[in-house]
């Protein structure tokens, strides 16, 4: 199967290419920055450049690739496109991913139909930003919490999934280098659990982030699909573990008040109001076996 990865320099997309590579599929992977098209050659994939904020551009590669697939991981949280990172403001740090999420993917699919309505299987995420009400654990079919960043989430998988396509709600990632800045913290004791850490999260390991990929590139399969581990946990629960293992002091604990006016109200909500997802659906529907089902697991095993 021909496949193009859109975005194939990333963190997940490097693991996605090579797997994808692995499959046998014949992988054409884009990046921004010419000096990385390199480093998507050594994993096995043709690479390109291109600006996913550019319809012209996008129109080309698209064209020139011919997929059956289109596996769009594009954000503009690294490179020299990203912003600083501002806990404060982060519409300011979200604002090139959620372009993407909004233009870039319109640009996408009409580059899909033109090359004869190739399916698209995009990026979304899922990990701390379920609606903040009920259960603690959220399906496919719960809402999310209503920002800035997930009103661009709405529509990513709204038209993706209305055009035959997937949706993949990424949990927040770790291995293969793709929390190195947490954990730094984390052994800085620069990442305190505010309140009483009540707030859940959603884990997934890169390596089972590009395995279920592959399994939505692979199927027949179309809409949204929670891409977490089996134990969505309190910030109470995991920040201590994950300092444990990465060998650092305990994390420090402040009140909700404090760190609202240190690191602003999307912090103290993640920490403190965060909902977690359920990973059923795509256990069931796509067959996905995790090899990192639990955080606990990974994390001990990454930091060992």
């Amino acid at each position: 199967m021909r496949v193009l990865v859109a975005g194939g320099s990333g963190v997940i997309g490097r693991v996605v290419v090579s797997a994808l590579v692995a499959r046998g599929h014949q992988v054409s992977a884009t990046t921004t920055d010419p000096a990385k098209v390199e480093l998507l050659e050594r994993l096995g994939a043709d690479g390109r450049v291109m600006n996913g904020l550019d319809p012209l551009s996008v129109g080309e590669v698209v064209a020139a690739a011919k997929p059956d697939v289109i596996v769009n991981q594009m954000t503009g949280l690294s490179g020299r496109h990203a912003g600083k990172a501002n806990p404060r403001r982060p519409d300011r740090f979200f604002a090139a991913t959620n372009r993407l999420r909004a233009e870039g993917i319109e640009h996408l699919l009409d580059a899909a139909l033109a090359v004869g309505g190739a399916r698209v299987v995009t990026q979304s995420h899922g990990s701390f930003n379920g609606a903040r009400e009920g259960g603690w654990v959220k399906t496919e079919d719960d809402p999310l919490e209503v920002t800035e960043g997930t009103k661009a989430i709405a529509h990513l998988e709204q038209v993706v999934t209305g055009a035959g396509g997937v949706a993949l709600r990424y949990g927040a990632f770790y291995g293969a280098g793709a929390n190195d800045d947490q954990i730094g913290l984390v052994r800085r004791r620069l990442l305190p659990i505010v309140g009483g850490g009540t707030g859940y999260t959603s884990w997934v390991h890169v390596d089972d982030a590009a395995s279920a990929t592959v399994l939505a590139v692979e199927q027949d399969c179309t809409g949204v699909y929670n891409i977490v581990d089996d134990e969505p946990a309190p910030v109470s629960e995991w920040l201590p573990f994950l300092a444990e293992c990465a060998g650092a002091k305990p994390p420090l604990r402040i009140p909700a008040w404090l760190a609202r006016v240190v690191a602003g109200d999307m912090a103290v909500g993640m920490m403190t109001e965060g909902r977690g997802f359920s990973n059923a659906k795509a256990k069931q529907e796509l067959g996905w076996v995790l090899r990192h089902p639990s955080w606990r697991q990974g994390f001990t095993e990454d930091l060992a």
